[in-house]
């Protein structure tokens, strides 16, 4: 394929190939606020990839906009000066991975496979395929590959097993795929309170001139129209907010 892992940090792995990101997206781990747990598992982790130590493959589940994917990609900005490479990998490419393997063994860098928002439905055979690139396929895992997946769902598939033929079967084959990470962090909406030091973080990272209490009014409507308490909440309120002073500043709003 030709492709130079000096020259990039990310690459998307799509199609059955590994195509180079020039602008990925870097989000800065200082800002992922109120969930420290996870951010020092992950980042122990990840460190003892780039350092050539066993290191776990690892599942992220839990609710929407609570830092997931940003942590992953965060990871980047910590260790890409040691090595460290993403390759973001969809869920139908799941069949071409031991190809992925392949390329990926060759190389000096350290990559982390980059599963986002991934589940499976009833009856996917994709969901054998990844047991056992996970661990158990005939081919031995590249040493400098770990897998990160991140999930709306605890067990990558739907928990209702009521309408299975064989329900036990079933859950025993989920249990089988889960058991395969070695890390697991579950992520839980935030209080109030903690989106709200959220906004005001990103605010006060943005330069925003704002009062404080109408800050809190504006970002507590905004919670409000769209359900709930969230970072991700938190992030479009700042964008909205910091497009709409420009447009104050320059005499587009009153």
């Amino acid at each position: 394929m030709g492709i130079n892992f000096d020259s990039f940090l990310a690459f998307r792995f799509k199609d059955g190939e590994l195509q180079p990101i020039e602008h990925p997206h870097i989000p800065k781990f200082e800002d992922l606020l109120h969930i420290e747990r996870q951010k020092e598992e992950l980042r122990k982790n990840t460190l003892k990839l780039v350092m050539d130590l066993p290191a776990h493959d690892a599942l992220l589940w839990g609710d929407r906009g609570t830092g997931k994917s940003s942590l992953v990609k965060s990871m980047l900005g910590l260790f890409a000066s040691k090595g460290l490479r993403l390759v973001q990998v969809y869920q139908m490419d799941i069949l071409h991975l031991s190809d992925l393997y392949g390329l990926l063994r060759r190389t000096s860098q350290k990559f982390i496979l980059f599963f986002d928002d991934l589940s499976f439905e009833r009856h996917d055979q994709q969901v054998n395929v990844l047991k056992s690139l996970l661990d158990g396929d005939v081919e031995e895992r590249p040493k400098n590959v770990v897998i990160y997946v991140t999930s709306n769902r605890r067990n990558l598939m739907p928990e209702n097993l009521e309408e299975e033929k064989f329900p036990e079967e079933r859950r025993i084959q989920i249990v089988s795929l889960v058991e395969r990470f070695g890390i697991r962090l579950g992520f839980f909406s935030f209080s109030k309170e903690e989106y709200l030091d959220i906004v005001m973080h990103y605010a006060k990272a943005k330069g925003l001139a704002i009062d404080k209490e109408e800050l809190e009014k504006r970002a507590l409507d905004w919670a409000r129209e769209r359900y709930g308490f969230s970072g991700r909440a938190a992030y479009q309120l700042i964008k909205d907010l910091e497009g709409q002073l420009m447009l104050k500043s320059l005499g587009w709003l009153p």
